[in-house]
C-alpha cells in the first residue's frame, strides 16, 4: 500500500456501508481523505474512525451532491484545503423498488440524479486536478448495473447508465494516465440491503450477506496495483454456500 501514502481522496457516500470502509482502509494506507455524507452523525463516526485508524488528515464535508451548487463546492473544498485530488471515489447510491407500471416517476428522478448525475458532475469538477496528477476514479456500482430484475428497473437502469459512465469515462482518458475502474459489488450487509429485503419480504440478516470490508479490501488493493497494469471491473459478491 505504499503506493498510496500521502495521496489525497474524495470519498461520496462515506457516511455508507461501503463508503465507510473504504475510507477506513486507504486511512490505514495512510492516505489523506476528504469524506462527503449527507448523515451528519455517520459522517463524524467515518471522519472519527480514519483518524483512528492513522491517516495523517481527514476531513468531513457535509454535502446533498444532487445539488449542483454542493457539487461545486465540495470540489472547491477539496482543491483549495488539500491542493488536489488523486483518488475519487463514488460510492454514494440511492434504492427505490417497484415495478415499471406503477411506481412514481419521482422515484426514478430520485436515483438517477443520486446514482448517475451526481457521479457525473462531481467528476466534471474534478477531472482536471485527476488529470493533472493522473488519478485514479472509482465507481461503486452494483450487480444490478449488470443485469436488471423485475421491480428494480429504475434502479437497474441508473446503475446500467453509471456503467456507461465509467466506461466512456474510460476511453476519454485512460491514455492520459487516469484510472478507472468499476466496482460491482453483490448482496452486501448494509442500510440498503436491509431496504432490498423489506422489497421482498425476506429476513434481514447481515452474515448471510457479503461484509462492506470485503468489498473496500478488493477495492483499495486494485487502487494499489502498481503502474503496469490496472483493474478496470471488479465483481464481488457473497458466497452461496
Amino acid at each position: 500500500m505504499e503506493t498510496l501514502k500521502d495521496q489525497i481522496a474524495v470519498i461520496t457516500g462515506a457516511s455508507g456501508a461501503i463508503g465507510g470502509a473504504i475510507a477506513l482502509r486507504l486511512a490505514r494506507a495512510g492516505v489523506r481523505l476528504c469524506l462527503t455524507g449527507r448523515d451528519d452523525d455517520r459522517l463524524g463516526d467515518a471522519v472519527a474512525a480514519g483518524r483512528a485508524a492513522g491517516s495523517p488528515r481527514v476531513e468531513g464535508y457535509r454535502a446533498d451532491l444532487t445539488r449542483d451548487e454542493e457539487v461545486a463546492g465540495l470540489a472547491e473544498h477539496a482543491l483549495e484545503h488539500f491542493g488536489g485530488v488523486d483518488l475519487l471515489i463514488h460510492s454514494q447510491g440511492l434504492f427505490r423498488s417497484g415495478p415499471v407500471e406503477s411506481s412514481p416517476i419521482a422515484d426514478l428522478d430520485a436515483q438517477y440524479q443520486v446514482n448517475l448525475r451526481s457521479p457525473y458532475r462531481l467528476t466534471q469538477q474534478l477531472l482536471p486536478t485527476l488529470l493533472e496528477r493522473q488519478g485514479q476514479i472509482v465507481f461503486v456500482n452494483s450487480t444490478a448495473g449488470l443485469q436488471t430484475r423485475a421491480g428494480v428497473t429504475a434502479y437497474g437502469a441508473t446503475k446500467h447508465g453509471l456503467r456507461a459512465l465509467a466506461d466512456g469515462l474510460r476511453e476519454e482518458v485512460n491514455k492520459r494516465g487516469v484510472r478507472v475502474m468499476t466496482v460491482y459489488p453483490g448482496r452486501t450487509a448494509s442500510a440498503m440491503q436491509e431496504e432490498v429485503c423489506a422489497f421482498e419480504g425476506s429476513v434481514y440478516d447481515p452474515a448471510r450477506f457479503a461484509q462492506p470490508d470485503d468489498i473496500a479490501a478488493m477495492a483499495v488493493q486494485a487502487l494499489a496495483l502498481p503502474r503496469s497494469a490496472e483493474v478496470t471491473e471488479l465483481t464481488v459478491r457473497q458466497m452461496r454456500g
